[in-house]
């Protein structure tokens, strides 16, 4: 399940000073981001030991440009998929697509034993910086957000006494009501425009835990169950308050902080640069996987590493 570590993208290269207008923006989306997701495929299925022919289903996760023909399509042709695929380009999710692209991949595996699902997450989050806009969230958001493509390959194999691999065991989520001002985009004449709460972390302090209750009572688990956390790096202030949540130590979300600092939040891909890195490193044992993102909500995953 390994992700793809971004090169710097051309349109960071140029030297302008002045951001190219919506219009500019997105066909420079669709040119790199089809480009790194289909890298980040490539990397994926060589890992694997399996060809793009292969491949039963194709999910494609992204919400920083608009892509019709979605990302997906344009992906059959570069990587050489069979024409019967099924398709499905998922939009919207923010910084919470990598769990949930995980937990809509999972159930297209399980539809159907033996099936292979692809799931590619791209995000081009420096397209989103715009320069007539000199507000704080603007200013904080290009300091932040980063760059990214991930690629997970799901089957429930029609042997389950096959090598040991990491499994999905459960996934939920949560949506508050009322609570779509906390993040999102706003769509913009020079491109999407980033909009989030400075109360996100407050929100994670005082209601976190309620979403987390319920989805943990719902698979009959505790918080004492899970060996660790793959979260998803919202910002500092974020993983300090999902540290507090869990009765960690300030640091305590090692990989998390890790991953933000060298990568800066990636939004949807974040998540599974987390995933990588401690399926790589961490001891085996189940573990939580969560990302917070636009609705407003809270994505879950139970992730048991051998």
């Amino acid at each position: 399940m390994p992700a793809s570590k971004p090169a710097i993208p051309a349109y960071l290269l140029t030297g302008t000073t002045r951001g190219p207008a919506g219009a500019k923006k997105n066909r420079l989306y669709l040119q790199h981001a089809s480009a790194l997701a289909a890298d980040a495929a490539a990397k994926c299925l060589q890992n694997a030991g399996k060809t793009a022919d292969e491949i039963d289903c194709l999910i494609s996760v992204s919400t920083s440009g608009i892509a019709t023909p979605s990302l997906d399509a344009r992906l059959l042709t570069d990587l050489g998929m069979r024409a019967d695929v099924l398709r499905l380009p998922v939009f919207g999710l923010g910084c919470a697509g990598g769990v949930m692209g995980l937990a809509r991949a999972a159930d297209m595996a399980r539809a159907e034993p033996g099936r292979l699902v692809l799931l590619i997450v791209v995000e081009l989050c420096g397209l989103t910086f715009r320069s007539s806009d000199q507000s704080k969230s603007n200013i904080v958001a290009i300091a932040l957000f980063g760059d990214g493509a991930a690629a997970v390959l799901l089957s429930v194999p029609a042997d389950r006494r096959e090598a040991k691999l990491p499994m999905l065991s459960g996934w939920g989520e949560h949506t508050w009501p009322d609570s779509l001002s906390v993040m999102g985009w706003s769509v913009e004449d020079d491109g999407l425009g980033v909009m989030f709460s400075r109360d996100i972390p407050m929100i994670v302090a005082n209601q976190f835990n309620y979403a987390l209750s319920a989805f943990l009572d719902r698979h009959s688990l505790v918080i004492e169950d899970f060996d660790g956390y793959i979260c998803h790096p919202g910002g500092a202030k974020v993983v300090s308050a999902l540290e507090s949540v869990f009765g960690l130590a300030e640091g305590g979300l090692e990989r998390t902080r890790n991953c933000l600092r060298d990568y800066g939040n990636m939004s949807a891909a974040s998540a599974l640069f987390v995933l990588d890195d401690s399926l790589a490193n961490a001891p085996g044992g189940r573990y939580l996987m969560t990302a917070l993102g636009p609705g407003f909500s809270a994505a879950f995953c139970i992730v048991d590493i051998p």
